[in-house]
C-alpha cells in the first residue's frame, strides 16, 4: 500500500489538483490533526443537513429471521432515531449477531422490513450504515497494515478497483486517531493485541463517515482504559447525530452508557430507558429469578444511575 500511496500522491501532483505535504497522509502533526478533525466536522455538518434533527436512523419492522426450522428473530420491531445511544441486551444465542446482519442486509429474513429514514434505500444502507463485528469473526493472519485495514471502510467512497484518494487517507487517519490507534498504523494487523484490533475495527466503521453504526460487542477483550476512550467516542458520535445500536454482555457498563436500552432474546422483552425496565423483564430476557443476585445487582445499579 505504501507503493499505491506513493503513486496516488504523484498522480494528484501530476493533475494539479491541490498541492499537498506527504505529511498529509502520514502521522499528522498536532496541527494537521486539528485541521482534519476539523473537517471532518465539516463533512458531518453536511450529512447532519441530508437528515433533518432526532429522525428515524433505523426503523426494524415485524422482523423474522429462521435457519430452518429454527427460528432466530420472531417478530421484532423496534425505532432507533438520529442520535441514539442504543443497548442490544440479551444472552449468548439470542440472536443479535443475526439481527445485526439482517439490518445490515447480509442475513435474508423471512418476513418484515429493515427502513432507513421510513424508505426502502439500499444505496443509503451501502454508503452510510457501518459494522462492527465480534473480533473472532475476522481474518488477523492476512499479511496487511493497520492502515490498509481501516480503508477498506471507505469501499463504499472509492469504488471496487479503484485508488484511495487522498481524501480517504485523510478519513481513514482521523478514524486511527479517533481510536487511539494512529501510532500503529504501519503495523502488521496480526502484531497487534486483542484489543488493539478491536479498535481497529472500530476505525475501519468510522472512515466511513456512516450516519447509523451497529456494534457487535465492541467491548470484548478491552481494558478500562480503551473501554473508557471508546464509551467517550461513541458518546461524542451520537453527540453529532449518529445513531447507534451496541450489543453488549456488559449490562452495567450498557446501563450507565446507553441512553435506551432493548432486551432482546429472539424477540424484544423490554424497550426502555434503562430505569423503565423491569426486574421481571431482565429476568424474562436471561431465564433468571427476579430475586437472583444478578437482577438484585442490575436494579441497585439502575436506582444509581
Amino acid at each position: 500500500m505504501k507503493k499505491v500511496e506513493k503513486e496516488m500522491l504523484e498522480e494528484c501532483a501530476v493533475q494539479n489538483v491541490e498541492e499537498r505535504s506527504i505529511s498529509a497522509v502520514q502521522v499528522p502533526s498536532a496541527q494537521s490533526a486539528q485541521s482534519s478533525n476539523a473537517q471532518n466536522s465539516q463533512e458531518r455538518s453536511v450529512h447532519a443537513q441530508e437528515q433533518p434533527a432526532h429522525v428515524p436512523g433505523v426503523e426494524v419492522k415485524n422482523l423474522h429471521v429462521s435457519f430452518g426450522q429454527n427460528h432466530v428473530v420472531n417478530n421484532v420491531s423496534f425505532r432507533v432515531m438520529s442520535g441514539d445511544f442504543v443497548g442490544l441486551l440479551g444472552p449468548n444465542g439470542a440472536g443479535k449477531t443475526t439481527l445485526f446482519r439482517t439490518i445490515m442486509g447480509l442475513q435474508k429474513s423471512c418476513a418484515g422490513e429493515v427502513l432507513f429514514h421510513t424508505e426502502h434505500d439500499k444505496h443509503y444502507r451501502t454508503r452510510y450504515v457501518g459494522y462492527v463485528p465480534q473480533r473472532h469473526d475476522v481474518a488477523w493472519d492476512f499479511p496487511i497494515s493497520v492502515l490498509d485495514v481501516v480503508l477498506m471502510g471507505r469501499i463504499r467512497h472509492i469504488g471496487y478497483g479503484r485508488r484511495a484518494r487522498i481524501e480517504d487517507y485523510r478519513a481513514a487517519l482521523t478514524a486511527l486517531e479517533r481510536t487511539g490507534m494512529l501510532g500503529f498504523k504501519d503495523r502488521v494487523i496480526g502484531e497487534l493485541s486483542g484489543g488493539q484490533r478491536q479498535r481497529v475495527l472500530v476505525a475501519r466503521a468510522l472512515a466511513g463517515q456512516p450516519h447509523i453504526l451497529l456494534l457487535d460487542e465492541p467491548f470484548t477483550g478491552l481494558d478500562m482504559p480503551s473501554q473508557e476512550l471508546l464509551t467517550d467516542l461513541f458518546h461524542k458520535l451520537t453527540d453529532e447525530g449518529e445513531s447507534i445500536i451496541m450489543s453488549s454482555h456488559d449490562i452495567v457498563g450498557s446501563i450507565q452508557s446507553c441512553s435506551r436500552i432493548l432486551l432482546f432474546n429472539g424477540s424484544i422483552v423490554g424497550d426502555d430507558v434503562p430505569s423503565a425496565l423491569t426486574a421481571a423483564q431482565w429476568a424474562q430476557t436471561f431465564n433468571i429469578r427476579e430475586d437472583s443476585s444478578l437482577i438484585r445487582l442490575i436494579t441497585k445499579d439502575m436506582n444509581h444511575a
